[in-house]
Formats: structure tokens, sequence, C-alpha cells
């Protein structure tokens, strides 16, 4: 049989202060969110790696799972949340209210409708993927969680499926929910959308 790696990406849960754009905002989850994961994490657990992001609403839920499940976890700075500039911090309904034909060219064309301030969707994409592209080589044939947020989530399912980058924007990730990517020798890597579990 051929080797299989198996990359299960899993966005963070609700964080405390609710939907905004938070890009690199430190924020921790809500008691919510934490149920959120715990609820997502809830069935099988095959992991034997979790790689997450450093900031808080990732990286506090992925050290209690690691120690429940006594598997090695790592952060990578690369797959922090992409910089959203001058909109962090602020929700859609206030963006919407002060700059909605800039919100309206950024939904359509993501690359180059980007906040003020806010980093480059090429620069974004290519840390992202040098951070999996690393993981991956490193632990081949192994079944890996990392545990993001819905940019990294995007960018590396869009890579998968060789979609151009301004289509990021064009996939729904909720919160708390599991994508699956299988790779093997045989056949190019294939994404499974596992979805989310409801409360």
């Amino acid at each position: 049989m051929p080797e299989k790696t198996t990359l299960d990406l899993l966005r963070h849960g609700e964080p405390r202060g609710g939907r905004r754009y938070r890009g690199q905002i430190d924020d921790p989850l809500s008691e919510r969110g934490w149920q959120q994961m715990w609820h997502a994490a809830s069935g099988d657990t095959p992991w034997q790696r979790i790689i997450t992001s450093p900031l808080r609403r990732c990286s506090e839920f992925a050290q209690q799972l690691s120690e429940r499940l006594a598997i090695p976890m790592e952060h990578d700075e690369r797959l922090m949340e992409v910089g959203f500039g001058s909109w962090e911090g602020h929700s859609s309904s206030e963006l919407r209210t002060q700059l909605a034909e800039k919100m309206r060219h950024f939904y359509h064309d993501p690359v180059y409708h980007r906040p003020d301030g806010a980093e480059s969707l090429e620069g974004f994409s290519r840390r992202v993927n040098a951070a999996v592209t690393e993981t991956l080589e490193q632990h081949p044939g192994k079944h890996l969680l990392i545990v993001a947020h819905a940019g990294v989530i995007r960018t590396v399912i869009a890579r998968t499926l060789r979609a151009p980058l301004f289509a990021m924007y064009r996939m729904s990730i909720p919160t708390a929910s599991i994508s699956r990517i299988q790779i093997t020798a045989e056949r190019p890597p294939t994404v499974m959308f596992q979805g989310r579990r409801k409360l």
C-alpha cells in the first residue's frame, strides 16, 4: 500500500469579541469558542503531531489537545493569520458603512484591492505554503493536525486545488471546522471538506 500523509486543517473557534476582521490581533477564545473546539476534536483523533499558529485563539487549544492526546506540538509563526492592516478590529457591518465600495472591490479581487497597511496576499501565501511544505516533508506518512485561521486554510486549499489567489475568499471556512487533505504518491492531493459538527 502506498504511503499516505493526511493533513487536517482545524480553524479556531469563536474568539472573544465576536466576528470581526481580527487578522493578527491576539484575542483568546471565548467560552463558546472553547466548546466549539473540544466538540470538533471529540470524535476520532488519529493525529500524531499538532502544528499551530502562535496566536492564542489557536495555540492555547492546541497546547491542551496535545497534552490530552500525549502527542508533540509545535508553533509556527508562518501560520499566523493574514494581516488586515487598518481593517483589523472592525466588524463587516462597520466597514460596510464606511467603506462599502472598497469592500466590494476587496471581495472581487483581494489580490489588488488590499486594506490600507495590509499584508500582501502573495507574501502571505508564500509564508503559509512554505510552512506547510516543510511540515509535509518532515513528517511523511503521518496524520497531522494544523490549528490555524480561515485565511491560512483557504491558502492551503487553494494551493492544493491550484486555484488562483483571488479565489480564496470564495471559500467559506466556518469556525471550528475541519478540512482534510490526503496525499499519496499515486494521485494528486485530494481535499475532503469535513465541515463542522453542530453543538
